[in-house]
């Protein structure tokens, strides 16, 4: 299953500690699951009767939730750690310490009453949290942290906490399983998208290749009238507006390319490909690879040009960090002499929802006039509606032997462009010391951009969780 298909799954650890009031496990561990409950997650919990009060705190507790999230780590994506009291640090910490399965972990404690202060009544969580977290940093087991040290657990901020969590619990897993296809060769004269398969690998995510020929092939081979080809004929006229000059002929070779690449990426098991678009595609089979590439676009299977495989790893982030479909952009334009505005844009394979409006299905407009218009059939065009983005760029820095990465937010606004094919026009505070950073740092020309705000997601999963060396631009 696709982990945009999969329902998020927590495995669970509620905490105490005997000299304190062990019964409000009880009601924090049903307000907790009740919550889960209410926004669909699924958890992994101890029966409420294997241990007192349905808590863990000795260490046969913690082989007991150990045992069981070992038996469940194929479902589990993160562990929440909840303190209704001060909690038994060591019985936390050896769960996961035996369990072992590294994935994302969120510390929650719970608030004091200020009229319930006594021996008896109170929680102490506020303290137990900061030992909890002491044994984690101990044992070198990464954490997520709250919105505040302590609040109830059923307080509006522990919702957002949770699907925060949830989110960057998506990316960490999703990264470190990545498939990417990368269909053709590195067009020779972008040395631009050169990478390291190998950094690649070592993070968990396995680059798949295929020559183009293979594809080609397969298109070819494909008759007119197969059902799958008619399919897809009718999903790219429902897709945009084609002009009545484009020939029957060329919108059924785009059709045939994209149910080629579909089957082989079903086939390899792919959730983002990067493809040899230009210009390759066009001399040997006569269309461009633009449409199909934006239609998987829309069925979250994010596609970047030019084989630029660590630019769909990016836009495969975006993806998990912000459920949208990304698009797939250069940096390309100054816009006038405002500094903190530009132009990006590409040929296009900018997914339709990503526009947000109408969008004409045509011929690329550079290739389309030295190679000629009909071999060109496929590019997807129309400017980006306004709104919140967020981008984001990964590479591997060969030399240093590191993946490395910056992030942003900013919006697309409405301010008018003549640039023809995909474009969207930016605005980013602090642009040119964005721009200067990227120069310095040898990255690419190309970025990763995304629909709303969701940097901070990308920022805990890679700064608490992956390891990369990351650059926040504008940083809260």
């Amino acid at each position: 299953m696709r982990i945009m298909e999969k329902t998020p799954c927590f495995g669970l650890i509620v905490g105490t500690r005997g000299f304190f009031n062990a019964q409000l496990a009880v009601g924090v561990r049903a307000k907790l699951l009740e919550i889960l409950q209410e926004k669909g997650y699924e958890y992994v919990i101890t029966p409420e009767d294997a241990t007192p009060c349905g808590a863990i705190e000795t260490r046969e507790h913690a082989k007991l939730c150990a045992d069981l999230f070992k038996r469940n780590a194929d479902r589990i994506d993160g562990v929440i750690i909840v303190l209704p009291n001060f909690g038994d640090e060591l019985g936390i910490v050896q769960t996961l310490e035996m369990a072992r399965l590294d994935v994302p972990v969120l510390v929650q404690a719970c608030d004091d009453d200020m009229d319930r202060l006594s021996v008896a009544e109170r929680r102490d969580a506020f303290c137990g949290k900061l030992s909890v977290c002491n044994n984690l940093y101990q044992y070198n087991i990464p954490f997520t942290n709250t919105t505040y040290h302590t609040y109830p657990i059923d307080s509006p901020e522990f919702r957002n906490d949770l699907d925060f969590f949830a989110r960057v619990c998506r990316v960490v897993k999703g990264l470190r399983h990545a498939r990417i296809g990368a269909i053709g060769a590195r067009p020779a004269a972008f040395q631009t998208v050169r990478f390291s398969e190998k950094l690649l690998q070592e993070a968990g995510i396995t680059v798949v290749p295929v020559d183009l020929s293979v594809i080609i092939a397969g298109a070819s081979a494909l008759k007119d009238s197969d059902p799958a080809v008619q399919a897809k004929l009718a999903e790219i006229r429902a897709y945009g507006r084609i002009p009545d000059y484009i020939p029957e002929a060329n919108i059924l070779k785009q059709a045939k390319l994209s149910v080629t690449i579909d089957r082989w990426m079903e086939e390899n098991e792919c959730d983002a490909s990067a493809v040899e678009c230009w210009d390759s595609i066009q001399r040997n089979y006569g269309c461009a690879t633009c449409l199909s590439m934006a239609m998987m676009g829309d069925r979250l299977m994010p596609s970047a040009c030019e084989v630029d495989v660590v630019g769909a790893v990016s836009m495969y982030a975006l993806l998990l960090a912000s459920g949208n479909p990304p698009a797939f952009q250069d940096w390309n334009n100054n816009y006038g002499t405002d500094r903190e505005m530009c132009i990006n844009t590409h040929c296009s394979n900018f997914p339709r929802t990503f526009i947000g409006r109408e969008v004409e299905i045509s011929n690329l407009d550079v290739l389309g006039a030295s190679l000629g218009a009909d071999r060109c059939f496929g590019a997807v065009k129309g400017q980006a509606a306004a709104g919140p983005i967020t981008f984001f760029r990964i590479s591997t820095d060969d030399p240093r032997g590191i993946i490395k990465a910056y992030l942003g937010e900013g919006e697309m606004t409405d301010d008018p462009v003549s640039i023809q094919g995909g474009s969207a026009v930016l605005r980013v505070p602090g642009l040119q010391t964005l721009l200067d950073y990227m120069c310095k740092n040898g990255f690419e020309h190309h970025v990763a951009v995304t629909r709303g705000h969701c940097a901070d997601v990308l920022d805990e999963a890679i700064n608490t969780y992956l390891g990369w060396e990351l650059y926040y631009h504008n940083a809260p």
